[in-house]
């Protein structure tokens, strides 16, 4: 038996909706026509990515230090940087500065539920 790797990942989020028409709005996101139940699933490749509302027993208001610490999400963009230009511009919070690297123009931003998510545009 053998892991080929990730194949699905999935935010926990505070308000399914909003969180859905974030990532939609903001970053150009499509939902997929399939999801499981309490999510939204959108059409990403090569691995699914998806919001949900929380598992049963799970506070997310009494996560700390905050969503996701520990967890590097990283999501590929077209042109990182006019991303960048446009989530400052709608007055989401910047965690990191744009800079180029081995990735190509990199940086992190906070979603709704304070969740840090890089941006990259270079495979």
């Amino acid at each position: 038996m053998t892991v080929t790797g990730p194949d699905f990942i999935a935010l926990q989020v505070r308000d399914l909706e909003a969180s859905a028409a974030f990532y939609e709005q903001r970053l150009g996101l499509r939902r997929s026509p399939a999801a499981p139940p309490q999510a939204v699933a959108f059409a990403t490749t090569p691995v699914a990515f998806a919001v949900r509302e929380p598992l049963p027993g799970v506070d997310l208001d009494a996560v700390t230090p905050r969503l996701g610490a520990g967890v590097a999400l990283w999501l590929k963009a077209d042109d990182a940087q006019t991303l960048h230009d446009d989530l400052v511009a709608a007055g989401v919070p910047i965690e990191a500065a744009p800079v180029d690297g081995p990735f190509g123009r990199t940086f992190t931003f906070r979603d709704p539920d304070g969740y840090a998510v890089t941006i990259h545009d270079q495979a």
